[in-house]
């Protein structure tokens, strides 16, 4: 028996966007709606449809009296939910960060719209009280220049934008708190994003304190997906005004947003890792850019893209005047490369742990103050290389690198695949004696241990990070990112193995390595109060040379004056295409790039560059990239999103992975 439906009387077609991988299909197909089905299919509902003849889940766009298709309309198969999870603005924030990207809407809609929980939707909406907010105390702001002008612009709902550069010491928690509640006091709504679990935590606090409980929430992926989809229904329903999470909540469909904030943009968990691989300080800014509200980036070091967008004033400085930086650093001190320093410590150039660093270790540990040390990297010898001939150590099945786990470990791990081999033997000249390449903060914990006896030594890092330390004595080692809080702050802090930063052949390098350094520095009590942050590096290095005159700003502005020297992003765009080398060539054939576009390639892909999805072990990856000028991004974007929709149509070649400004280029 066939069901006999009706079509909806008032605009009885809808236009939907079918979630579909490939990129041929990422357009909009006309269905009829039902009359049945009519008051639930409204724009920004879950459907399902039936696609070539299977279902598949799709989003309403539109409903429409009238279709531009000639042919005969299918049905809807039916409304998934009522609730309309696709709003107005997200889906104009999914339009532009697709094409920013050139990826495609249903992989951007993936970022931004969490799974479907039943049985949270049907939970009842709670009820609220009227939220009340307390005037913030805003004498924090007193310190930086325009601050208290920024505070005002918020206040009158003006879309003011800045650059901040927090103080060493700063509660930054407490500033962005403060500057979310000035915007709430306005009838607006905040977004934060943050790196990173921890600082959700701490943000969060912050606001919770300040805030009525249910307008606050914060989103992470380490929520289950229920309580993930609830606290989302929080937002979207108008009862949440200010959202706290890391990447993928820039997409929360804040009402009536009126601040948007990023802190800390040059970490690397900004960057989604998923198509079309967005990074989520540059899709805040798209927002707020569309929405024409306020914006902040915030951090201890400044970005080359965060400079850019000061030097094009789109935003402005917010910054303290010297005299008050000046107060609140700790001393810096560096490897001096005079002859007199080295005549009195000949082996500080080469000693992991010189003289120097020793002395302000010991010093803070006498005045009855904590010492950071900051190490690189987590474990106990994570690379080796061969003792002879110094050729770096790899995995005989995988090419990963080898490490040594533990002090009394039976054999070498890899990395990559976990394997064991307990008989190691250099390939190049079969000598099986190994060195260290890179020292572990576990391995670092036990030398400090034997060179302070009856010193307490914790370390934090990789699956144990520990959040806080009391202020007694002690020596904390710990990877960047996982520096605990000490009471009262750090008596001196040791950055060690600077050159397995500033080393890297990584465009960021030096920008990275100065973010890592002042996160540990900010720890630091001021010099005032005895603080000394000692960084093992020649002083003329001018990484270490900004870390001493606490100049993030001018490290930043010559970072972004070299790169446009050298036609690199943010001065340019660039776009990277991996893949199989048959399937790059035809992608560049088809592409009909802007004439000023630059090809540079091709290459093998990156060591330790992920493999693009969907092409077996053994195939040869190569990476393509194609450089235009910052105002020819977009256009770039367009023709290689066209491109790929092109060959996915075909089917003749494995697929395409485009990033637009990758964080590593390679």
């Amino acid at each position: 028996m066939t069901l006999q439906r009706t079509p909806a009387e008032h605009e009885p077609v809808a236009r939907v966007l079918p979630m579909l991988e490939v990129p041929h299909l990422d357009r909009e197909f006309d269905y009829l709606v039902s009359a049945e089905q009519s008051d639930d299919a409204q724009p920004g509902v879950r459907v399902r449809v039936r696609f070539r003849g299977r279902l598949v889940d799709a989003f309403i766009l539109e409903r429409r009296s009238e279709t531009d298709h000639t042919g005969k309309l299918g049905w809807l198969d039916r409304v998934i939910s009522a609730e309309p999870v696709l709003t107005g603005q997200v889906r104009r924030l999914v339009d532009a960060v697709a094409a920013r990207y050139a990826g495609t809407r249903a992989d951007v809609i993936r970022l931004a719209v969490p799974p479907r929980h039943a049985r949270v939707e049907r939970e009842p909406v709670p009820d609220l009280p009227v939220m009340t907010v307390e005037p913030p105390d805003e004498s924090g702001w007193a310190a930086y220049g325009r601050g208290a002008q920024f505070l005002a612009a918020l206040r009158d709902g003006r879309a003011a934008r800045a650059v901040w550069q927090a103080l060493p010491g700063e509660r930054w928690v407490d500033r962005l708190a403060e500057a979310a509640l000035v915007t709430v006091r306005a009838g607006r709504g905040v977004l934060a994003i943050v790196p990173d679990q921890r600082d959700v935590d701490d943000l969060h606090g912050a606001l919770a304190d300040r805030l009525d409980t249910g307008r606050v929430v914060a989103l992470s992926a380490g929520l289950g997906p229920a309580e993930r989809y609830r606290r989302w229904l929080a937002v979207l329903r108008g009862q949440a005004r200010v959202v706290v999470g890391t990447r993928s909540a820039v997409f929360a469909p804040v009402a009536d947003l009126g601040l948007v904030m990023v802190w800390d943009d040059g970490n690397d968990t900004l960057a989604e890792p998923r198509a079309p691989y967005p990074h989520a300080r540059e899709v805040a800014m798209l927002r707020a850019h569309q929405l024409r509200c306020a914006a902040i980036i915030g951090g201890y070091a400044r970005t080359a893209e965060a400079q850019a967008l000061v030097r094009s004033r789109w935003a402005h400085d917010l910054v303290a005047t010297r005299p008050v930086v000046r107060d609140r650093t700790p001393r810096v001190i560096a490897l001096d490369d005079s002859n007199f320093q080295h005549e009195r410590d000949p082996a500080a150039r080469t000693a992991r742990l010189p003289s120097v660093a020793l002395r302000a270790a010991r010093g803070a540990l006498d005045a009855g103050a904590p010492v950071l040390v900051q190490v690189p990297r987590r474990g106990y010898v994570p690379a080796l290389a061969c003792a002879r001939c110094r050729q770096i150590a790899r995995c005989r099945h995988c090419t990963g690198p080898l490490s040594l786990p533990d002090r009394d470990a039976p054999g070498v791990v890899c990395r990559w695949c976990g394997r064991q081999d307990p008989a190691l033997r250099c390939a190049r000249c079969g000598s099986d004696a190994v060195r260290a390449v890179v020292v572990g903060a576990r391995r670092t914990a036990e030398e400090l241990g034997r060179a302070f006896p009856g010193v307490t030594v914790v370390t934090s890092g990789g699956d144990t990070v520990v959040p806080s330390v009391d202020g007694r004595p002690a020596l904390v080692v710990a990877t960047p990112g996982a520096e605990p809080v000490a009471a009262g702050g750090y008596g001196a802090a040791l950055l060690l193995d600077a050159w397995a930063l500033l080393g890297r052949q990584d465009l960021r390098a030096a920008e990275d390595t100065l973010r890592r350094w002042m996160i540990a520095a900010a720890l630091v009590r001021p010099r005032g109060a005895g603080g000394v942050v000692t960084v093992v590096a020649e002083s003329a290095l001018p990484t270490v040379q900004a870390l001493i005159r606490w100049d993030p700003v001018g490290h930043a502005e010559a970072e972004l004056d070299a790169r446009a020297e050298v036609g690199l992003p943010p001065a340019v765009h660039i776009a990277a295409l991996d893949g199989t080398p048959d399937a790059v060539r035809a992608l560049l054939e088809v592409a009909e790039l802007p004439p000023e576009a630059e090809p540079l390639g091709p290459v093998e892909l990156p060591f330790g560059a992920r493999r693009p999805p969907g092409i077996g072990p053994d195939s040869p990856v190569h990476r393509m990239l194609v450089r235009v000028p910052r105002e020819s991004g977009l256009a770039l974007a367009a023709a290689l999103r066209r491109a790929t929709g092109v060959l996915s149509a075909r089917h003749d070649h494995a697929p395409v992975r485009v990033q637009i400004d990758p964080l590593h280029i390679g």
